[in-house]
């Protein structure tokens, strides 16, 4: 079985805690992502995703002016670059996350997605098994709130 350094995606959209929310906002449009590492340096220290912008920065009434570090989630599951398919798949799903960050010594070295893990052909069962993990507990968690 490969390992996630064979499949993670290395070209990453990084931001910094000098950055605001506005400018995380306008990242995620211009690159069409969800999800940004917040680094020092390569040192991943943080990182934001578009609900995050939502629930903790807009939702709170915080300004777009307002720093990242007020948004960004420091409690982060990470693999390393050895993790196989079928281990991160198993950490997205019993975690319901869809992203991980990859990595070494303490600095970022790409992030795997669940589709990344989806196109390729062997790793199709473990992306279908984290996604329906992850869409059965949002569906628990949306059908409460009728």
């Amino acid at each position: 079985m490969k390992a996630i350094k064979d499949i993670m995606s290395t070209n990453c959209i990084t931001a910094t805690t000098k950055d605001n929310v506005y400018e995380l906002a306008v990242l995620m449009k211009e690159n069409d992502v969800g999800f940004i590492p917040i680094v020092e340096g390569k040192k991943l220290i943080g990182l934001v995703t578009d609900r995050d912008l939502v629930t903790r920065g807009y939702a709170d009434k915080h300004s777009g002016s307002t720093a990242v570090n007020k948004v960004m989630t420091t409690d982060l599951i990470t693999i390393d670059s050895g993790t196989t398919a079928q281990e991160a798949a198993d950490l997205m799903a019993s975690n319901q996350i869809r992203r991980l960050p990859v990595v070494e010594n303490g600095e970022l070295l790409g992030i795997v997605a669940l589709g990344d893990l989806a196109v390729r052909d062997v790793f199709v069962d473990e992306a279908g098994q984290a996604l329906s993990s992850i869409s059965e507990q949002e569906h628990r968690e949306s059908s409460t709130f009728h």
